[in-house]
């Protein structure tokens, strides 16, 4: 049991080892209802008795449990709720679905708020026996509604302990006159006693505000004594990016604050027609700042995930993130006063990598087969500077197509920090935190435990590149029974080297090297393994994918240019030792596509040194 750091004592019966996340049903499940939320109308950590007309709130008790495997009745909620609720004393009325999220083909993750059907928060003996009861599975459901369950986290909030009362004035009466007497004799000399004790207290009070106010003065002349002494060697010029205006916390020296007018007038007001697209934080406007650069600006939601100080901290360490393959942060907005949150980013024009796969964008101009190979190169080094070259190493946790710009020329850019983390340092490999992302990207030992690996970004990378190799969508309801979800369906293809052709993209219409297509997949396989330490790093990605290229390369110069075709001279030649070492073991050992290549080592470094990543 955890006490909770919000309003009032209250507790957490169980640690919550997932998160509860919005996202897509599972395949063949019906959608449990969400309860309307009342905006505005109680205090944070409270919500409203449902039935009531007026605003009556009370302290609710916050229920997440993890359904093993949910019915495909369109009603299993309602039945599930009865059930629940007649086995822990409690009326079907105090449940309120607030909030889900989808494990797996049939796993579901669901929060409930429970309200107190009598007073304004439920006792403790009723909250310690239904936590009781429910983690010892003494509540039996029927199994053909939701298979089993698992007590995820049990949060009860109380109202907050009442202030003292204040003294009690009593009332005068009257006395004896003899005892009259006497008591007025005994309160005038107590009179007087006090009288003396609140005079002596003045005096001390005064004293000690004269030597404080001395010292005062002394210490402020002494300051300005040095000061005058090294006034030419340290007056240094101070930025507006530096100051802290009205109503703002103090701001990031390393990134430009941009006030909120030349926000509003480079996006004409925050109009509906200069909206790029709109995410689970707020909507992104297209402007043009008052020096001419044009911008991609992010309304951050009032409320959102984070407080004014995680927001400037997030800001401080998206200013060091420098790099080609990432979109850049020109400035931000920041005021506690209006609860407003702005991200200034460089405008990437030519629209998503989804957009190109699933959207209008690449409807009638599909990519490619070279310039998804140069998509996907240019987002694996955006990612492996992130993991292995920034400081600090940041986990993007919410790596997915969409968060893949591109420019006009295809150069890609990953974009959306805002669920970014720093990278655990020391003996630590992974960070625990509430799951965060996008269903169908997230890895599944983060989704199942919680435990955030740099390895996690590796799998939703594998999950793009899968994107990029069959044009199908991560999660797609509309696929025949069992290819809904792209990793599951695609697994047991990629084991088998002579079944690879069933995942190509249709709309390649055979225009791709063979060869490479199996390399890629190789690739792929590696990053989306179940097992976190199977897959290689980005490092290795990056470097594995460039010698998919240079294969390429340097088997076109020989089809044209090559004098000797018939000689190999393993002196010059240069083998995969990188991919040969990712693939050996695990699901996918044999499937290496680069054991029988060879081009010049002297190419591939001479090109690295000048290159990098």
């Amino acid at each position: 049991m955890r006490r909770s750091q919000f309003a009032a004592p209250s507790f957490a019966l169980v640690p919550s080892a997932m998160g509860a996340n919005d996202s897509s049903v599972p395949s063949g499940s019906a959608q449990p209802p969400l309860s309307p939320h009342v905006s505005g109308c109680c205090e944070p950590h409270m919500v409203q008795r449902r039935g009531s007309r007026d605003c009556h709130c009370v302290y609710p008790i916050i229920l997440e449990l993890y359904l093993y495997n949910v019915s495909l009745s369109s009603n299993w909620s309602d039945v599930f709720l009865e059930e629940l609720a007649s086995q822990l004393g409690l009326k079907v009325t105090q449940f309120q679905i607030t909030n889900f999220y989808v494990v797996g083909v049939r796993g579901l993750n669901i929060s409930m708020d429970l309200a107190p059907h009598t007073g304004i928060s439920f006792p403790a003996n009723e909250v310690y026996k239904m936590n009781y009861s429910l983690s010892m599975h003494m509540i039996r459901v029927d199994p053909n509604l939701v298979g089993d369950y698992r007590l995820l986290n049990l949060t009860w909030f109380k109202p907050p302990a009442p202030s003292p009362a204040p003294a009690v004035a009593l009332s005068p009466f009257s006395l004896p006159r003899s005892q009259s007497s006497q008591q007025a004799s005994t309160d005038a000399d107590s009179g007087k006693h006090q009288n003396l004790i609140v005079i002596i207290g003045i005096g001390a009070g005064i004293l000690i505000i004269i030597v404080i106010f001395v010292l005062a003065i002394c210490l402020c002349a002494s300051r300005v004594g040095n000061k005058t002494v090294t006034v030419k060697e340290t007056v240094k010029p101070r930025s507006v990016d530096a100051l802290s205006v009205e109503g703002s916390l103090p701001h990031p020296a390393s990134t430009r604050f941009l006030a909120y007018e030349e926000l509003k007038e480079a996006t004409n007001n925050f109009e509906a027609g200069s909206v790029l697209g709109e995410g689970g934080f707020g909507r992104v406007f297209k402007g043009v700042l008052s020096d001419g650069t044009a911008v991609a600006i992010k309304k951050l939601t009032n409320g959102g995930h984070q407080g004014d100080k995680e927001f400037l901290v997030e800001v401080e360490m998206l200013s060091r993130l420098h790099h080609r393959n990432l979109v850049k942060l020109v400035g931000y907005y920041s005021s506690r006063d209006a609860s407003q949150h702005l991200l200034c980013y460089e405008l990437v024009p030519n629209g998503s990598l989804e957009a190109w796969l699933h959207g209008p964008l690449g409807a009638n101009c599909p990519l490619d087969w070279d310039t998804r190979m140069k998509i996907a190169l240019d987002a694996a080094r955006g990612l492996a500077y992130l993991h292995e070259d920034s400081q600090p190493c940041v986990i993007h946790r919410d790596f997915k197509a969409s968060n893949i710009l591109l420019e006009n020329n295809f150069n890609a850019k990953v974009s959306d920090f805002g669920l970014a983390k720093q990278a655990p340092e020391g003996r630590a490999n992974y960070l625990s935190t509430r799951v965060m992302g996008t269903f169908g990207y997230v890895a599944p030992e983060y989704a199942m435990t919680g435990h955030l690996l740099v390895k996690s970004d590796v799998y939703s990378y594998g999950v793009v590149l899968l994107e990029l190799l069959t044009g199908r969508k991560p999660v797609d309801m509309s696929q025949p029974t069992g290819q809904e979800n792209l990793v599951t369906w695609a697994r047991p293809i990629l084991r088998d080297k002579d079944r690879l052709e069933e995942l190509v993209d249709r709309r390649l219409e055979g225009k791709y090297p063979k060869d490479d297509f199996v390399r890629v997949c190789t690739i792929a396989a590696a990053c989306v393994a179940p097992e976190a330490a199977q897959r290689p790093t980005m490092g290795e990605v990056v470097q594995s994918l460039k010698m998919v290229q240079r294969v390429t390369e340097y088997q076109d110069a020989t089809q044209i240019t090559s004098v000797r075709p018939n000689i190999r001279q393993s002196s010059t030649t240069y083998e995969s030792d990188i991919s040969s070492s990712m693939f050996s073991s695990g699901p996918i050992s044999g499937l290496s596509g680069f054991d029988h290549e060879g081009f010049p080592r002297t190419t591939m470094f001479s090109e690295d040194l000048h290159e990098g990543r």
